[in-house]
This record gives structure tokens, sequence and C-alpha cells, in this order.
């Protein structure tokens, strides 16, 4: 009987799985800064330790997804570490890889809408708003990256579907229903305003203007959504191939 030790495996097959690092020690610490450098934005951009913290900041899309993003790490924490205990280093932690696409195109609307339609619009108009301070680079801009790294590094690849974009977009539409119906109450997302940005003012663009405004964002987004899937795909046959 031979007693040749079995061969040991390949360096790709080590340090990757599915598509992600297999590397549980490093993902929990990646995870941890991910989680500390989210709640640095909502805070600063809250004012939560102030003396006049700004609570009005929750009635916007972009808080509420980095809170989104805020929970979601929280539980990749928690995921990360029982799999540790029970499974060892190796392998990857995240309780769902759709779900992980989900938060990532939630915070990628932030993202999208910001450089595209907010940014743009500052350049525009009168005001005092100066864009890419450190508290918008960092919930705008930091986070969202930080989510796709997240997704791109330790989440297994070839798990998304291609009803999931259309899916992921009911997120950034349940806000834009809580949005319209708030602000159409008479509620004030800041003073004297009733809507949280500028595309969604009928008083400027008409019912007619902020319906193409929507219509073409979604548009926009879903398509995008439709490049994480691909990218998706590609990497998971990438990966089988090896």
């Amino acid at each position: 009987m031979s007693t040749d030790a079995p061969p040991a495996p390949a360096a790709s097959t080590r340090l990757l799985a599915s598509g992600a690092l297999n590397a549980r020690l490093l993902a929990l610490g990646f995870r941890i800064i991910t989680l500390a450098v989210i709640l640095t934005g909502i805070v600063r951009i809250t004012g939560a330790f102030t003396t006049e913290p700004s609570w009005g900041a929750l009635r916007y899309y972009t808080v509420l997804s980095n809170l989104l993003c805020l929970v979601w790490v929280a539980l990749l924490i928690v995921r990360t570490l029982r799999d540790l205990g029970t499974a060892g280093p190796r392998g990857a932690s995240t309780p769902s890889a759709r779900w992980s696409g989900a938060v990532m195109m939630a915070i990628t609307v932030t993202m999208l809408v910001y450089l595209i339609v907010l940014v743009p619009a500052t350049f525009q108009q009168e005001g005092d708003y100066v864009p890419f301070s450190l508290t918008d680079n960092l919930i705008h801009i930091i986070t969202p990256v930080l989510l796709i790294l997240d997704w791109l590094l330790f989440v297994p690849k070839g798990q998304l579907r291609w009803i999931d974009p259309p899916l992921w977009a009911l997120i950034p539409y349940a806000y834009l229903a809580y949005a319209i119906v708030y602000g159409g109450l008479g509620g004030e997302f800041s003073a004297g305003q009733t809507y949280p940005y500028p595309f969604l003012d009928v008083a400027t663009h008409g019912v007619s203007g902020v319906a193409l405004w929507i219509a073409g964002l979604t548009v926009a987004l879903v398509a995008f959504g439709y490049l994480y899937v691909v990218l998706d795909r590609l990497l998971a046959r990438a990966f089988r191939g090896r």
C-alpha cells in the first residue's frame, strides 16, 4: 500500500473558494474596519454625539442605505465569527450571497445618484453646499466602495440571478414611496422643503418631469445591477475552470 501523502492543494484552491477569498480571518478584519467606517459616516452626518444632533438626516435615502449597510456588515461579522469557531479559518462566510448583492446595490444607488445627479446639480444652482467633504465621501463613496469590495473579495460567486436587479430596485422604490407620501402630506425634509432630492421637486419639474427622472434612474440603476450579475457569472465561470 502506498504511503505517499496526498498532493497539496494548488495555491489557487487554498486561497480561493467559489470566487471568494478562502480566508475568514482576513474577511473578519476587513469587515470590522468597514463597520467602523460606516459608523463614523453615520455619526458625522447625524451629529449623534453633539449637543444638537440632526436626526432629520434619517429621512434621507443616503443615511438609511448607510444604516442598512451597518446592520448587514454587523451580521457578516457575526456569521464570520461563528464560522471561524465551527469551521476554521478557511472558507467564505455570508448569510446569503444574493442579500449581499441586494445591500451592495442599495448603497451603489447612493453613490451613483450622488456622483451623476446631485454633485452636478451643485454647480448649476446657488448655495453654500460644497460636495466631496469628508462626511460626504464617507457616506456616498467610501461605504459603497467597501461594500463592493466585500462582495468581490469574500462572497461566493455564481449565486446571483437574472431576476435580482429588478428585485433590488424595490429597496430604493420603498424609499421613494415613503418620500412621496411624506412630502405629499406636508412633511419637510429640511426647512420649507417637502422633497429629499432636487429631481423629486414637483414644483420645478412637474409631475411628468419627476416621473421621467424616476423612469430614467430606474433604467440606469437596473442596468447597472445587471453588470453585477454578469460579473458574478464571469467570476464563477473563471474559478470553476481552475
